[in-house]
């Protein structure tokens, strides 16, 4: 049976430009390709968890608008439960998303729009999300105060609790302890544990920081290098999944979180959730786009059928 996961997070229409570099100031330069489509971190997320066969309920706010109906209309394809989605007169969140052309490594801007209105208030009036889910995952897209509640309210419900500190932000101290997992990349590792992470050591010495502060496990995604599950005890470093060549690393970090969630809320070992997250991100940077590159079921059964991998033994038993 699939588990449930419950996320808080924004929605933003994407504005992705493919071109040789970033401008400088002043300048304008010639892309060579453009693409408008769903976005937003927790969407994004959401998607990913829905496409890996969890049970999917969205926390947000979205505005009265163009992008907003196209969040609906998204939510609405997924199976997403939307019933705690507010709408209000605030624009809904966009992002610019610059891709280079020849490595696919991206640079983001996001503005969260209605859902950067999102606080404690907000999470108090959905905790009915939180009945019967097993889950619970967060950003920092929104303001921290609203990710600060809505980790309260989990783990008072029993609730597993994950935290995507992206973009890294300054953080309560009070807020580790609420936190069974924490998946920061290389740079949100650096930010919050003062360790600069440049290689496995560094990123063990930055999960132990991490770990001191009083979360249970530290997934430092490593992005080509792969993932370190890092807990008290025990320190594993998990290498990347190839899939193929790489078209896009925009959606690779949702995927990864969304794909995690899912298997951890279906009985799944943060390890053997860590390692499905993989395979999840390896698909999604083989095509364009972030919510349209979460890989779905069917691509996550072909790879199940194709290599002899523990981790999508997972998937395919709950299938």
């Amino acid at each position: 049976m699939a588990g449930t996961v419950v996320i808080l997070g924004i929605f933003a229409a994407d504005l992705s430009f493919r071109a040789q570099r970033l401008p400088r100031m002043g300048e304008t330069i010639l892309g060579d390709g453009f693409r408008l489509g769903p976005g937003g971190k927790g969407s994004n997320q959401a998607v990913a968890a829905a496409r890996s066969g969890a049970q999917v309920r969205f926390i947000t706010r979205i505005g009265r608008d163009p992008f907003g109906e196209m969040a609906l209309a998204l939510w609405g394809s997924e199976g997403i439960d939307t019933r705690f989605v507010s709408v209000d007169d605030a624009p809904t969140g966009a992002a610019f998303i610059f891709v280079d052309r020849e490595t696919g490594e991206n640079a983001i801007i996001v503005e969260s729009g209605a859902a950067g209105r999102l606080g404690a208030t907000d999470l108090d009036g959905a905790v009915g999300a939180l009945q019967g889910a097993d889950v619970f995952m967060t950003q920092l897209e929104q303001p921290v105060d609203a990710a600060f509640r809505g980790l309260e309210l989990a783990r008072q419900h029993g609730l597993r609790t994950i935290l995507n500190p992206a973009p890294a932000a300054l953080l309560p101290d009070s807020i580790w302890a609420l936190c069974d997992v924490v998946t920061p990349n290389e740079a949100e590792a650096s930010a919050l544990s003062g360790v600069p992470v440049q290689d496995l050591p560094s990123a063990r010495a930055a999960a132990d920081a991490l770990l001191r502060r009083g979360t249970r496990t530290a997934v430092i995604t490593l992005g080509a290098n792969g993932v370190l599950v890092h807990e008290h005890g025990s320190s594993i470093h998990i290498p990347a999944f190839d899939a193929g060549r790489v078209i896009d690393t925009t959606g690779a970090g949702d995927a990864f979180a969304g794909a995690l969630a899912a298997a951890i809320a279906a009985g799944g070992s943060t390890l053997d959730a860590a390692r499905f997250g993989c395979v999840a991100a390896g698909l999604a940077v083989t095509r364009a786009g972030t919510a349209a590159a979460m890989p779905k079921a069917e691509d996550l059964r072909q790879v199940a059928e194709r290599v002899s991998l523990e981790a999508l033994r997972f998937f395919s038993s709950r299938s």
